[in-house]
């Protein structure tokens, strides 16, 4: 856990640029803007966007990286908000990212309204949410093939987190407010856990034990036994929560998009350790690789904050476009 901030301290304000990072990892930082139907290339040494590539098509929501850096995949969800009317998106659009041009399309073919994609990290496989098939569907980057699908057992099934040995999937579904567990070798649903009336995004602690979602009605986050398969425990919150992700000496930061927040929570103890004021509407929370920075997409601003995870500050704000939401970090 971080000793840079105590309960209740409140860490606003922007640090001068001019002020170095701990360090620059090596990569870029991909951001999709579902205002402008664009993904953003950032330079994470500048801080600054260094292309922008039209996504032709309905809004993309999420983004996420082959694991060589090379590629990014945009689901093509649609122009309504998860359960609400609207287009069903089917594509799902593959941009190299060095030409910082789309190169590919995966068609699924029918409206599924694809979102949460998530790249493998021990077989490079793409999985993507399919809201409209309760479903995750199953990619081979490299030709572009749908190999399968595994099914969520319920609707709304939004975002997705994935273990890091690959054997398990699980996904937040909004409207029935539960956790999917997926099998992700038999390609079977494993358990479909309760939670609450209505729940959000998803995130894994950083040993993988814990699965963490967050009530979108009480302020309090869920605690899921990763390994059991049982909801474990409720954590108060100061607000509503919505993205979320674990820091490398395993804490955990969390978006209050009510009150412009992030909250860092100490995962031994369950306790707020810091809070930090960012742009309003904060959405999704991405930790560097190297671990020394966080960045928080940041809607109703177009921009996207860089919080100093060893200060606990923001280093800079970075312009991106407009409804900035889904986070990817591409390798260098």
């Amino acid at each position: 856990m971080a000793a840079s901030a105590g309960v209740g301290v409140w860490l606003s304000g922007v640090l001068s640029s001019a002020k170095a990072s701990p360090s620059v990892a090596k990569g870029r930082l991909l951001v999709t803007n579902k205002g402008d139907r664009t993904l953003s290339i950032v330079d994470p040494a500048t801080h600054r966007q260094v292309a922008v590539i039209p996504e032709d098509g309905v809004t993309g929501h999420e983004v996420a990286a082959s694991l060589d850096g090379k590629l990014a995949f945009v689901p093509i969800f649609g122009d309504a908000g998860v359960g609400k009317a609207g287009t069903d998106g089917r594509l799902i659009r593959v941009i190299d990212i060095d030409q910082a041009a789309i190169v590919g399309t995966v068609d699924l073919g029918r409206g599924l309204r694809p979102h949460a994609a998530v790249v493998c990290p021990r077989t490079g496989l793409l999985y993507v949410t399919t809201e409209l098939a309760n479903a995750v569907c199953i990619i081979d980057p490299t030709t572009l093939v749908v190999q399968g699908s595994i099914p969520t057992g319920a609707a709304q099934s939004h975002m997705l987190a994935l273990s890091r040995d690959g054997q398990r999937g699980f996904t937040s579904n909004v409207k029935p407010g539960s956790v999917s567990v997926l099998d992700l070798q038999t390609r079977k649903l494993a358990k479909v856990i309760p939670v609450c009336e209505v729940t959000q995004r998803i995130s894994l602690s950083h040993d993988d034990r814990l699965v963490f979602t967050s009530d979108q009605s009480t302020p309090r986050l869920a605690v899921i036994d990763a390994a059991a398969l049982e909801f474990k425990q409720w954590v108060p919150l100061p607000g509503i929560g919505f993205g979320t992700a674990s820091t490398a000496d395993g804490d955990l930061l969390i978006t209050l998009t009510g009150t412009n927040e992030v909250i860092r929570l100490d995962v031994s103890t369950m306790k707020v350790v810091g809070r930090l004021s960012v742009p309003k509407a904060p959405q999704e929370v991405l930790v560097r690789p190297d671990g020394a920075i966080a960045y928080v997409s940041c809607d109703a601003s177009k921009q996207v904050a860089a919080i100093d995870l060893h200060r606990f500050a923001v280093e800079t704000l970075i312009d991106v476009g407009a409804d900035a939401d889904g986070l990817a970090w591409a390798v260098g």
